[in-house]
């Protein structure tokens, strides 16, 4: 993926940056998007959300230099120090709030407070780095949160691993879905979310349904 830009603001978002929030909205779901340094968190909450994005952006310094693990991420000068914020309505009825998790390893001590009151995740992965990911899942399952994965695809990876790979290079079980995405691009970004909430459901069917 190249250095394109994520979408333009919703049209929804008014001049002061904020959608008010519907009456009849009932639902609302904490939701966290995790994974790698660069792998696109901060892109994913800003093309999706509908208000202006809370993010903690910092440029990056010599200091981090021996600390920071920067691998085939180039020419990426910032990276977020405590999170990311959205808010993207799926419908009348449900809100989902994004929280976005820092991406460097000094600063991991902060997932365990966002995992905090979260009903799901969605793993962001870089085929590129797929190594970034364990830390991750490994987190998500100590926990016992539901996730999803989504493949951001980038321009410039030439392997092109196909989901039965990563399923498989990630130890995936068949119930956790994989899917590809477009972290710039909001329909796909949504579709994650969708099938994120989906996820959900099914889960709290099958709960509901055991004996």
């Amino acid at each position: 993926m190249g250095s394109a830009t994520s979408d333009p603001p919703s049209p929804a978002v008014t001049a002061l940056g904020r959608t008010p929030l519907t009456h009849a909205a009932e639902t609302g779901l904490k939701i966290v998007v995790v994974g790698g340094f660069g792998v696109g968190k901060t892109t994913l909450v800003r093309s999706v959300s509908e208000i202006r994005p809370l993010n903690t952006e910092e440029v990056m310094t010599q200091a981090g230099v021996g600390v920071d693990e920067t691998g085939e991420v180039t020419g990426k000068t910032t990276t977020t120090v405590a999170f990311d914020f959205g808010r993207i309505s799926l419908n009348d009825r449900m809100v989902l709030y994004l929280f976005g998790a820092p991406g460097q390893e000094r600063f991991w001590f902060l997932w365990d407070r966002l995992f905090s009151g979260t009903l799901g995740a969605v793993v962001l992965v870089d085929t590129r780095r797929m190594d970034d990911s364990w830390y991750a899942i490994d987190r998500l399952e100590h926990h016992r949160t539901p996730f999803v994965v989504a493949v951001n695809r980038f321009d410039d990876d030439r392997a092109r691993h196909s989901l039965d790979e990563i399923r498989q290079a990630l130890a995936l079980t068949e119930d956790v879905p994989l899917i590809d995405c477009d972290a710039r691009v909001r329909t796909s970004g949504k579709y994650v979310l969708v099938t994120l909430v989906d996820h959900l459901y099914r889960l709290a069917l099958a709960q509901e349904s055991a004996p």
